[in-house]
């Protein structure tokens, strides 16, 4: 990813305009259950397919459920998988991943986000109806911002150099959140416009959407980690 996209797109003010695009950064981490060793890593960054039929629109949530339907896993993997995300995901991608992991047991997902979506209505019982899915949701700090420019960013050796306010903007963001999170789903509008469907695991089914980056990364000897940092 360029240096300037990724300042542009995932810097943590909330009064930022403009930034219709989501950039979703992802690490899927492979593991061997039976034996409990990391089998490799896959990395890449993702953001929203434009069409001109809507119906073929694409956030970067659901462009990455796609890619997840081309890895070929066998019943004895579990995946970890963690995200970085310009955005928190809108109210119908939230439905789909949700969905997406109460049929996958086998995937974990974390979610680090830069900034809230909070765009449009039911935006929290979509983070809640994550949340109850099993999904491990957070706020970019500056260590979160700090890994990306260093693995996902062409950042030409350069140090990443935090802009003003990025602790006090994730330190307010968090709140937010945690606010939302602490409060009970009762009911999750489900909307009607066109999304593909996502079950279990199909390889094949759907193909590869484009990428800006994607590689093959094979996994040091060593446990499953909690924290990718």
């Amino acid at each position: 990813m360029d240096h300037r996209i990724f300042i542009y797109h995932f810097k943590n003010d909330q009064s930022v305009r403009g930034r219709h695009m989501t950039y979703l950064c992802y690490e899927v981490q492979l593991f061997d259950v039976r034996f409990r060793v990391p089998l490799g890593m896959i990395r890449g960054v993702l953001h929203n397919q434009h069409h001109p039929d809507p119906q073929r629109r694409c956030h970067a949530e659901l462009c990455f459920l796609i890619r997840m339907s081309s890895l070929r896993l066998y019943p004895g993997q579990w995946c970890q998988v963690t995200w970085f995300l310009s955005w928190s995901p809108c109210p119908r991608c939230a439905s789909k991943v949700s969905d997406f992991l109460r049929s996958n047991r086998h995937v974990s997902l974390r979610i680090f986000a830069a900034r809230l979506h909070t765009y449009h209505a039911g935006y929290e019982e979509g983070l809640r109806s994550l949340r109850d899915a099993g999904a491990q949701l957070s706020i970019m700090t500056a260590k979160e911002f700090e890994y990306c420019w260093r693995v996902f960013v062409d950042n030409h050796s350069w140090p990443f150099r935090p802009w003003n306010m990025l602790e006090k903007s994730s330190q307010a963001i968090s709140e937010r959140l945690q606010s939302i999170l602490r409060e009970k789903i009762s009911f999750f509008h489900q909307p009607t416009c066109y999304q593909p469907s996502f079950g279990v695991f199909s390889p094949g089914r759907f193909p590869c959407p484009p990428q800006t980056a994607s590689s093959w990364f094979p996994a040091p000897p060593r446990g499953p980690q909690h924290h990718p940092f």
